[in-house]
């Protein structure tokens, strides 16, 4: 036995139940700057809707302010400061059910955006296939548009008809 090991038990057993380690303490301040940093992506509106504190709002619209990367950098850590008074986990559900519901919003956007290439694409097939999965669909309307989005990339014009189309199968998806 070495004076070594006497010094690591005397100092684990320093440590109460209470008291946190220095390493746990690093992952919980770092957790906070992940949640700052999440937070500092939202936009003006977007953080209105998580109603968070006015101090912690300040500060996150400070942020967007600060042009210096190194300036941002301290100004992140002083958001992570303000977050250590906070309720996280409630800011964290908030984050978590907007993002949520941002991401199930993208997803639809984008198998609609799928759902528009198929279609001025590959015609009467993919036609069918959409109207089977949408059968409130207006038949005429489609195939005018799809007919007239693929008028205008044969003639290289502005792919308004193919907004149009993507309009509509937003309208018909309920998104």
């Amino acid at each position: 036995m070495s004076n070594n090991d006497n010094f690591s038990n005397s100092h684990l057993n320093d440590l109460d139940e209470g008291e946190l380690s220095k390493s746990e303490l690093k992952r919980q301040m770092h957790g906070l700057l992940e949640l700052g940093v999440r937070l500092t992506k939202l936009n003006k509106d977007q953080l209105e809707k998580l109603q968070l504190d006015d101090r912690l709002h300040s500060a996150i619209e400070e942020f967007h302010r600060i042009k210096s990367h190194g300036a941002q950098k301290r100004h992140l850590q002083f958001v992570g400061k303000i977050l250590r008074t906070e309720d996280t986990e409630k800011i964290e559900h908030d984050l978590g059910t907007y993002e949520a519901g941002h991401q199930a919003h993208t997803q639809t956007f984008h198998k609609l955006e799928v759902w528009r290439d198929r279609l001025i694409a590959e015609g009467n097939s993919a036609l069918q296939n959409y109207i089977e999965e949408h059968p409130t669909a207006d038949v005429q309307h489609l195939r005018q548009l799809i007919r007239n989005s693929k008028k205008e990339q044969e003639l290289g014009k502005p792919p308004a008809s193919a907004r149009k189309l993507f309009k509509y199968l937003r309208e018909v998806a309920g998104a």
